[in-house]
C-alpha cells in the first residue's frame, strides 16, 4: 500500500467536499477538518473552482492530503495535480486514467462495484478501490460477498455514508477508510459553520477507533 492509502487508512474517513465559493470557504474549511483530526479531503470535480479549492487548501494547511474526486478525464487529472492534488478519485473505473495515473506514479481509487470492475482493477495492479454508490450498491453485504474472490483489494465506501452506519462498515475487515459528505455538507459550508464540521470530524474519528478496537 501506497503512503497516500496508509494516511487515508489512518484517518479512516475521507469528507467529499463540494465547494461553490472556494475564496471564501477553501481556508476555513481546511482548518476546520485539521482541528477535528481528519487531515484528509476529496474535493470534488462537480462543481467549478475545484482546482482553486485544492489549491487554497494545500496552501493553507500544508500538512492535509487533498485529493481530487469526479475525475472523469485525463485532463482534470493535470488540471488537479497542477493544483496539488495528491491522489485521484473517480466515480467509475476508466482504464485509460488509471493507467495515466499510474505512469505518473500517482494514486487513484476508481469505484467498482461489480465483479467486473474489481477483475479489470486486479488487472491494472490496483490496491484500493473506492465502491460507489454504496448503500445503493448493495452496501457492506456486497462488499463482503465481493471480498471472498476479491481478497487482495482494500475498499473505501463512499455514498450514503453518515454517523449512523460509519461503525458497521469501518468494523468489516476489508474497509480501509469511508468517504462522506455528511461532515462537509453544503449547509454547513454555506453557513460558515466550522464549528460544527470540527465536532463531526471528532465524531467520525471516535467512531473509527472504536469500530477497529472492537471489530
Amino acid at each position: 500500500m501506497d503512503s497516500v492509502s496508509e494516511r487515508i487508512t489512518e484517518t479512516g474517513v475521507v469528507p467529499v467536499i463540494k465547494l461553490t465559493n472556494p475564496e471564501r470557504d477553501a481556508a476555513p474549511l481546511a482548518r476546520a477538518l485539521l482541528a477535528g483530526g481528519v487531515p484528509v479531503a476529496e474535493v470534488t470535480f462537480r462543481a467549478e473552482g475545484a482546482a482553486k479549492a485544492i489549491a487554497i487548501m494545500t496552501e493553507t494547511c500544508p500538512e492535509m492530503l487533498v485529493g481530487a474526486g469526479t475525475v472523469l478525464t485525463t485532463e482534470q487529472v493535470d488540471e488537479a495535480v497542477a493544483a496539488g492534488a495528491r491522489f485521484i478519485v473517480t466515480p467509475g473505473l476508466d482504464p485509460e486514467i488509471v493507467t495515466y495515473c499510474q505512469k505518473k506514479g500517482l494514486p487513484v481509487f476508481p469505484g467498482c462495484t461489480t465483479p467486473t470492475d474489481y477483475h479489470t482493477a486486479f488487472k491494472l495492479g490496483l490496491k484500493v478501490l473506492k465502491f460507489f454508490p454504496a448503500e445503493q450498491s448493495g452496501g457492506l453485504a456486497k462488499i463482503k460477498a465481493m471480498s471472498a474472490p476479491f481478497p487482495m483489494f482494500r475498499i473505501m465506501p463512499t455514498g450514503g455514508i453518515s454517523l449512523k452506519n460509519l461503525a458497521e462498515y469501518m468494523a468489516c475487515p476489508v474497509v480501509c477508510a469511508c468517504g462522506g459528505s455528511y461532515m462537509v455538507s453544503s449547509d454547513l459550508i454555506e453557513g460558515g459553520r466550522w464549528d460544527e464540521i470540527t465536532e463531526l470530524c471528532r465524531k467520525s474519528r471516535e467512531i473509527v477507533k472504536e469500530a477497529r478496537k472492537n471489530g
